[in-house]
């Protein structure tokens, strides 16, 4: 866990909406975090939860339909001054989930790395371009020569290392992970966590990690944010969400895991999460701490429970 508390990213009551107003479908629903700097923040959720969608609010590729989003004390959603846009852009950059879709296929390395320089950094010289992308190139355990050849002659592995170098080029302090290893193959995954990892301690990065996989969250996360439907159930620190989940959905999440153990994994019991079998209706949820730096969606009867089982497990 990390010791500076300093605030990098504060999101509040975060909406998005697609569509027109009169049939517009809410994918985020109100949802609130802090993430601090130094640390892996991991947002985590089934496909359709609204995991992507917040990371896109957050780097401004789509639009936010209420709340703010506050990025080094300054508010970074909606209409914003050119000279606060272009320090986004700096300074957020994203790793996108298909290293195959998200990497022009008909541009080379080169010019695929250094294209956010050529937009923020015009008056470099050739050489120093060059030097750049290189360098960056190395950083992910690229060879340099490898500046002069297109995306399809590159791995899945190489090709996502290729994205994390287009992000470093920029010296950013904060880097959404937009699922960045679940087209990898299994031993391509590990490479790539690492990767990140140890980047992390060096540049003293600060990331997003968006992810489906609980195990892969284990393993590179501080935090976790378990999100159902376009709202937050559970928030805790990454240890104690997996001794302790409280939620029935982040309960459910955990249950999914595979075991490397044959027998265990044929007698594991599956949970299975209906929205439909908790009333709300004289009692609605709230998102509430249940315990230091343990938040949680629930209504008060389900709260004073919740409280009452991790106050036994001390």
């Amino acid at each position: 866990m990390v010791e500076n508390k300093e605030v990098l990213l504060s999101v509040k009551d975060l909406k998005v909406a697609f569509g027109a107003k009169k049939h517009s479908f809410e994918a985020v629903r109100g949802i609130s975090f802090d993430i601090y700097k130094g640390e892996t923040f991991g947002l985590v959720g089934e496909s359709g939860s609204g995991k992507t969608t917040v990371g896109r609010a957050i780097i401004r590729l789509i639009p936010v339909s209420g709340g703010e989003i506050i990025f080094n004390g300054e508010r970074i959603s909606g209409k914003i001054p050119r000279a606060l846009d272009k320090k986004v852009i700096r300074n957020i950059q994203m790793i996108f989930q298909d290293p195959m879709a998200s990497l022009n296929e008909r541009a080379k390395v080169d010019y695929i790395v250094k294209e956010g320089l050529l937009n923020t950094e015009k008056g470099l010289s050739a050489q120093e371009y060059e030097n750049r992308v290189q360098k960056a190139l190395m950083d992910v355990g690229l060879l340099p020569e490898f500046a002069g050849r297109f995306p399809h002659e590159f791995s899945g592995g190489q090709r996502q290392r290729i994205g994390i170098a287009r992000a470093l080029i920029m010296k950013p302090s904060f880097i959404i992970a937009d699922e960045p290893i679940s087209a990898l193959d299994v031993s391509i995954r590990a490479q790539v966590l690492n990767l990140l990892s140890n980047l992390q301690k060096e540049r003293g990065l600060t990331y997003l990690f968006i992810a489906h996989d609980l195990s892969v969250m284990r393993f590179i996360s501080d935090r976790i944010a378990v999100i159902h439907k376009g709202r937050l159930v559970e928030m805790a620190e990454t240890e104690k969400l997996f001794q302790h989940p409280l939620h029935p959905y982040t309960q459910a999440l955990l249950s999914a895991i595979p075991l490397p153990n044959p027998e265990a994994e044929k007698q594991k019991k599956l949970k299975i999460y209906d929205p439909a079998c908790q009333d709300y209706s004289t009692d609605p949820p709230v998102w509430a701490e249940a315990a230091e730096g343990h938040f949680i969606l629930a209504n008060q009867a389900e709260l004073k429970k919740y409280r009452e089982v991790l106050q036994h497990a001390r």
